[in-house]
């Protein structure tokens, strides 16, 4: 076990110093192009600056206003019928758009049911099946300028929610918690 914590404490010296060693070796003015790199990556966040603060507020306003809790009270009856836990439903709804908002709801629920429950075996597989899609989406379209997103947005909203029932399917059907 010391030898790996030994090679994850020296692997980004390393490759900083192995970065170093291939541009003094090929003749490249290696600060200078670190310094642009670096203007590069504030511009870039300057340019990603207005689509974060959106995606942040939008979480803000869910959590708070009640409408998740509105919205998982009015489906309920649905999800007793397919036998799906109404307590991930939050976390269902957040999840594809906020990875933190995300991590909260699925902290909570593993402190509320327990990390061995279905109820938190489901979050679980939820959290490592699917992506935060509106963010990702988001993050990448505003830097490289596309406009055009309807068909990424609704197939990766598919997959999102293939993952949420696969992963409700395969913890409720193998008895995996």
């Amino acid at each position: 076990m010391k030898i790996i914590h030994y090679i994850s404490a020296a692997a980004i010296p390393v490759v900083i110093l192995l970065i170093i060693v291939y541009g003094v070796k090929e003749k490249k003015k290696v600060f200078d192009i670190f310094l642009d790199g670096a203007k590069d990556g504030i511009e870039m966040v300057f340019k990603m600056f207005p689509t974060l603060l959106g995606l942040f507020i939008a979480v803000g306003a869910l959590r708070s206003s009640g409408v998740i809790e509105l919205i998982t009270g009015a489906i309920s009856p649905i999800l007793q019928w397919l036998k799906i836990p109404a307590e991930i439903m939050p976390l269902a709804m957040l999840r594809p758009i906020s990875g933190s908002a995300s991590m909260a709801v699925a902290t909570d629920i593993l402190t509320k049911y327990g990390v061995d429950s279905t109820i938190g075996t489901i979050a679980s597989t939820i959290m490592g099946s699917t992506e935060t899609t509106l963010y990702t989406i988001a993050i990448y379209t505003s830097c490289v300028g596309v406009k055009k997103i309807r068909f990424v947005l609704v197939t990766a909203l598919i997959a999102d929610v293939l993952g949420m029932l696969t992963s409700i399917i395969l913890v409720q059907c193998l008895g995996i918690a």
